[in-house]
């Protein structure tokens, strides 16, 4: 140890403590977080006044970036060389900065992520946003402080005329705590900010009436309002933020082009992402992705695979990819060196303070200045007062030995006056002169007079800090790029895809399609029919149901299992298409077959969910009843709907309200009525309770209907060799029961004359008289024919003749449809109008 040295013991973990709080509070205050007055951090801030002090601005030469990082480095910043150089790249970068404040010649880097070019290489200057940010710092407008190496002053803050924070933005990690702060428009930015000052109690709900939203350098949709809602009142919240897209059909090819991108998206990546995802399967649809973009702007093509639907892929590549991604706000930033959590209002009233602040001192700066020249005009015009008075100073300062001191005697001068006085040449002094000095000394008493009201007044400055706002709004104010989807967060991508009523087709061998109904001629009873589905060889269509697009779609399997779906997910196809194997669709096991289906409306609207059912009934017999928020939560796996017994299978699924009638008709011709309220709700993965009993074992349940109407609907019931016929449930004259009303339970009663010319009874169904219906057979054929074509008939009827069955053919689904003309979207019960089920 040298001589002179003393060893101090210290606890290492107090020291410990010490040194990281040390370091963590520079890292704050002096690295990561924004100052809430100019926005910038200490490094952006020395590069623009290193910039200013080398004189590189928006009318002279670019300089080259190595002399203005070494200038910032030698000055200011006793960093490495990169972190100046890459602030000043990303301060001309258009997609990082929605106002960009170096202007920047060469290599910058791309969007795609290229780096830029070495500082040896390119070259910079201010741009004119930079100088209005810096307008005014000679006027002792802001603190400066020393240096590093305390040679040199820097200042502590710009005195920004821009409201810099809020309009391009800031983003850090300091210890502890980051910053994420998005930017906004300028011209929305400014009115808000004129807003607060002319009303400073106005609510921040009404400030988002001029600040809409972020508004993003690389444009795009905000999806969804709630989210930036939430970070104007509190300082966090989570923008949702879409590419803009567009559909193009090229060569009967669908294509979905992309323009704009999410802020802070890399394309390259993106679509690196993309690619990855498609050979993982995890993305179905896609045939190529290219990138078109050039000089007309950003164009990414994703081309699509032929049977592929536009929307259900723009849909899985917003789920899947950067193409929708989100924006976590978390506006905190340095409130007289101390981070806080400001919400817009915050972050407003701080600019105007500032503002405030910087028009107060440079308005003192101004009196002080006008005040000193003002002082030597007096002088000048004691010197200047007659003729004699002059012919005495020139003298004075001609042949004196002391012409300062003697001028100070002669005339009462200050020093200062004297001085200013000797620093004239002595042929300037004639009448223009004195006619100057005159008039610069009248307007600059108006001036002072003007500058100490400024002062005094709180309500002048306001309006200065206005109309240096509405400049700066006339100078660099443009439209919003970013578009604000209001509503975008409650809705989803089927708002682009038509409400359009479809018929869904399911084949014995499990291919499935949708089909616009309209592809569907109504014929007279009798008739042939027209193809409706091209399927393999030995395959048929033994399901078929109507929906709309925008339906929620539950899908029961025989084996008792549910899984959900959209109907606008289901790939379209014309009449004569096969479809598309239900496996791709959901997750359905190779040896279960789809038997039901139920339409409903939203799942996540509580009270509805809460207030309607699901009744199934099996082959069995069996009948359950649940209520419907059971199957609110289906995964993508599926969910148990009911536990199925052996030899038994799920054969229907029927949404209820409560307060229906159930009928359950069996293959022998019989049909039991019996009220709803019979079957208690169970959960999900209970069996059910017996229904309906048989007078054979080899009798099964074909089909189940809820009655709602008893006295306006009729029963239909079709044979399989094509015949069929309506009955009346309750009698429209008497009102007695046509169908009695029993308990479940029982064996029934007939409801059609099964013969070995009528074939046994394929199915069931509650129609209307305005309604039509729709039959197929096992080889694909189908007929449409209206409800009111079919005469009502007896209870133990064998009907008439629906549809002409050639050879071995034979009836594989019924199903109802209402007129075409008819909205089907309003006003109907959902159950009634819109679930068509085999």
């Amino acid at each position: 140890m040298v001589e002179g040295e003393k060893l101090i013991p210290i606890n290492i973990e107090d020291q410990m403590k010490t040194a990281y709080i040390d370091y963590s509070m520079s890292v704050i205050v002096s690295r990561a977080l924004p100052d809430v007055r100019d926005g910038l951090k200490p490094v952006h801030r020395r590069v623009l006044f290193g910039m200013h002090e080398l004189g590189v601005r928006s009318n002279t030469a670019h300089k080259k970036s190595a002399r203005i990082v070494g200038e910032v480095l030698g000055k200011y910043h006793p960093h490495g060389d990169s972190s100046v150089y890459d602030t000043m790249v990303r301060m001309a970068q258009w997609w990082n900065m929605r106002y960009m404040l170096v202007d920047g010649q060469g290599n910058f880097g791309s969007i795609d992520g290229d780096s830029p070019a070495a500082m040896r290489y390119t070259e910079a200057r201010m741009r004119k946003m930079a100088e209005d940010m810096l307008i005014d710092i000679d006027k002792e407008t802001v603190d400066h402080s020393l240096n590093f190496d305390d040679t040199l002053e820097e200042p502590t803050v710009l005195p920004t005329r821009i409201p810099n924070l809020l309009v391009n933005g800031s983003s850090g990690i300091a210890v502890g705590m980051a910053t994420n702060m998005p930017p906004h428009n300028l011209a929305e930015v400014v009115d808000g900010t004129i807003a607060y000052l002319e009303n400073q109690d106005i609510t921040i709900d009404e400030l988002m009436e001029y600040i809409k939203a972020p508004d993003f350098p690389t444009g795009g949709i905000i999806y969804g309002y709630d989210g930036v809602r939430e970070a104007f009142k509190t300082g966090r919240g989570r923008v949702i933020v879409r590419a803009k897209t567009h559909f193009e059909e090229i060569n009967n090819r669908d294509y979905i082009v992309v323009t704009e991108v999410p802020y802070q998206v890399n394309p390259e990546t993106m679509r690196e992402q993309t690619s990855n995802l498609v050979k993982e399967g995890k993305l179905e649809g896609l045939a190529d992705i290219v990138d078109q973009t050039g000089k007309g702007g950003m164009r990414i093509v994703y081309e699509l695979k032929k049977d592929a639907i536009p929307n259900v892929v723009l849909n899985n590549l917003f789920k899947h990819t950067a193409l929708q991604s989100s924006f976590s706000v978390n506006n905190i930033a340095l409130v007289n060196g101390r981070p806080e959590q400001l919400n817009l209002k915050d972050l407003i009233y701080h600019f105007v303070e500032h503002r405030h602040d910087v028009v107060y001192r440079r308005t003192q700066y101004e009196l002080k200045k006008a005040k000193e020249r003002i002082h030597i005009l007096e002088g000048f015009m004691k010197v200047m007062a007659t003729e004699d008075t002059m012919g005495k100073a020139i003298e004075i300062i001609r042949f004196h030995d002391r012409p300062k001191e003697d001028l100070i005697t002669e005339f009462e001068l200050t020093e200062i006056q004297a001085e200013a006085i000797l620093a004239l040449q002595l042929r300037r002094i004639n009448k223009l002169l004195i006619l100057q000095t005159k008039e610069e000394y009248e307007q600059l008493l108006a001036q002072i007079i003007d500058l100490e009201d400024i002062l005094a007044r709180k309500e002048r400055r306001t309006e200065i800090i206005k109309e240096e706002l509405l400049e700066i709004k006339a100078k660099y104010g443009d439209e919003r790029r970013s578009v604000i989807e209001y509503a975008g967060g409650d809705i989803s991508i089927e708002d682009i895809i038509p409400d359009e009523q479809v018929v869904i087709t399911i084949s014995n061998a499990g291919y499935i399609k949708r089909t616009s109904v309209n592809e569907y001629k109504t014929q007279a009873r009798g008739g042939v029919g027209q193809k409706a589905s091209a399927t393999r060889d030995k395959d048929f269509i033994e399901h078929l149901f109507i929906g709309t697009n925008h339906q929620y779609m539950l899908f029961f399997t025989e084996k008792g299992k549910c899984f959900w779906l959209r109907v606008y997910e289901i790939p379209e196809g014309g009449k004569n298409t096969k479809g598309r194997a239900i496996q791709n669709l959901i997750n359905i096991a190779p040896d279960d077959l789809v038997k039901a289906v139920i339409c409903t409306h939203d799942l996540k609207e509580q009270d509805y969910i809460n207030s309607h059912y699901v009744i199934m009934a099996t082959k069995k017999g069996i009948i359950k009843k649940t209520c419907l928020e059971q199957y609110s939560r289906p995964r993508q796996n599926g969910i148990v709907a009911i536990t199925i017994k052996e030899d038994d299978e799920l054969l229907e699924a029927r949404l209820t309200s409560g307060n229906s009638q159930v009928m359950l008709a069996v293959k022998s011709g019989k049909a039991i009525r019996f009220p709803e309220e019979k079957v208690r709700a169970v959960g999900r993965s209970g069996s059910g309770v017996r229904g309906i009993s048989f007078d054979n074992a080899n009798d099964e349940v074909i089909g189940m209907i809820a009655i709602e109407n008893p006295k306006e609907e009729t029963v239909l019931v079709v044979s399989e060799n094509g015949y069929g016929k309506r009955t009346f449930i309750d009698d429209p004259e008497t009102g007695e029961a046509v169908y009695r009303i029993t308990n479940r339970g029982g064996k029934g009663v007939k409801t059609i004359s099964v013969t070995e010319k009528t074939g046994n009874l394929v199915a069931i169904k509650s129609v209307l008289e305005e309604e039509d219906l729709m039959i197929i057979n096992k080889s694909g054929m189908a007929i449409r024919l209206p409800v009111s074509d079919l005469r009502v008939m007896g209870r133990a009827t064998q009907g008439v003749r629906l549809i002409n069955i050639k050879g071995n053919d034979s009836i594989a689904a019924v199903a109802k449809v209402m007129k075409e003309e008819e909205d089907l979207s309003e006003g109907e019960n959902m159950e009634d109008s819109t679930l068509i089920n085999e």
